[in-house]
């Protein structure tokens, strides 16, 4: 008996202890889940269509190299140097970490074989042979990544260099680096880097295989990058195009595995391919009405609206309602382009953007010599 009485104690032992496995083990995988960043965005607009925890700051990896890419194929695209120029290693290549291409100081390579292994390859002294043609140097490069950051409207970033070495101070959002995929889905002659999954270069002698699977297996594929680390878990930026040309922008940042990015990002952009599409809500000409003008050398000033955009809305939805708060009247003087009202753009009761009303044109206040002229009409 006192055996069966210890074979029973072991046995609700051990169910306790897996019973507490289970617990910890789901409690892992609910924090990641709550951990993991991601977003939906159509191109253009830059909708944001999904979203889970997109403003969070958190570290990218390699994903970053998309904001390094983004500051040269802006150069190439300006004609600061070309895809055919020939550029040369410095000093600056040597001990450099992480992936490479074995590039040695003196070594000669053509920006197209360079941008092969940073897209590609993910080679970081690829990386910075091209840093410095853009920049003269490394760090200035990493300045130029910052500014040109806020200048598109990124709020939620800082770039500690062009590589995506792991730092404490950098950081970004899924949200900001799906700006950066927007920016980047503009340049065409990127595309057939970033569809590319496997390439070589040095004449053949150094192989690239592209980390980012979803290059040679998803039929929508047109960019950008996957990467992981163990700061940044598992990540991917991905883009889809359908047969509209419209581009729809996955991120997601911090998932536990490769699959668990790899499925959120197709599960995303198909969601975006198969319930969305773009399109310009109507406002007839009829409604902008010309607004009268107190005290001016014109008695009314014709509006306009200053932004009428394309917008990503659900498929099914066909009509668009308007509500526009414009004033009775305005006082002179008037200047083109002064915001005389606003117009929201709803569909059914959500809000899909809002713009001003503007002025077409200057009117002038009153004043003696106008006044004097008027009244010597009247009199002749």
């Amino acid at each position: 008996m006192k055996h069966k009485y210890l074979f029973c104690t072991i046995s609700i032992l051990t169910a306790s202890a897996l019973a507490l496995s289970n617990i910890l083990l789901n409690f892992h995988f609910n924090s990641s889940a709550e951990e993991t960043s991601f977003i939906l965005t159509e191109a253009e607009t830059q909708t944001v269509l999904e979203e889970n925890n997109s403003a969070k700051h958190l570290n990218c990896g390699a994903i970053s190299k998309l904001m390094s890419l983004l500051i040269i194929a802006n150069d190439i695209e300006t004609g600061k140097y070309s895809t055919d120029d020939i550029l040369t290693a410095s000093q600056s290549v040597n001990g450099t970490k992480g992936s490479v291409i074995w590039l040695q100081p003196g070594d000669k390579l053509s920006v197209d074989e360079l941008l092969k292994s940073v897209i590609i390859g993910n080679a970081n002294d690829a990386m910075t042979v091209l840093a410095e043609k853009s920049c003269q140097s490394v760090e200035k490069f990493t300045e130029e990544m910052n500014k040109k950051a806020f200048e598109i409207g990124l709020r939620d970033s800082a770039f500690m260099s062009p590589y995506g070495y792991y730092s404490k101070d950098e950081y970004t959002t899924s949200g900001d680096i799906a700006i950066i995929c927007s920016e980047l889905s503009k340049f065409n002659f990127l595309k057939k880097y970033f569809t590319t999954w496997r390439d070589f270069v040095k004449n053949g002698k150094t192989e690239l295989v592209n980390e980012n699977t979803l290059s040679r297996t998803y039929k929508h594929h047109i960019g950008f990058k996957a990467s992981h680390s163990e700061q940044s878990g598992y990540c991917i930026a991905e883009a889809a195009i359908n047969e509209s040309g419209e581009i729809y922008v996955a991120v997601v940042l911090n998932a536990p595995s490769e699959n668990d990015s790899f499925s959120t990002a197709k599960r995303l952009l198909n969601k975006g391919l198969t319930e969305y599409k773009t399109t310009v809500p109507g406002f007839p000409d009829e409604f902008l009405v010309p607004v009268k003008v107190k005290n001016g050398v014109e008695n009314v000033v014709e509006i306009k609206l200053k932004l009428h955009k394309n917008v990503a809305v659900k498929k099914n939805i066909s009509e668009f309602t308007n509500v526009s708060v414009i004033p009775d009247y305005i006082s002179a003087p008037v200047r083109k382009g002064q915001k005389i009202g606003t117009v929201a753009f709803y569909s059914k009761n959500v809000l899909i953007y809002e713009t001003d009303l503007i002025a077409k044109n200057d009117v002038d206040s009153f004043s003696l010599p106008f006044i004097f002229k008027k009244m010597l009409l009247k009199l002749l």
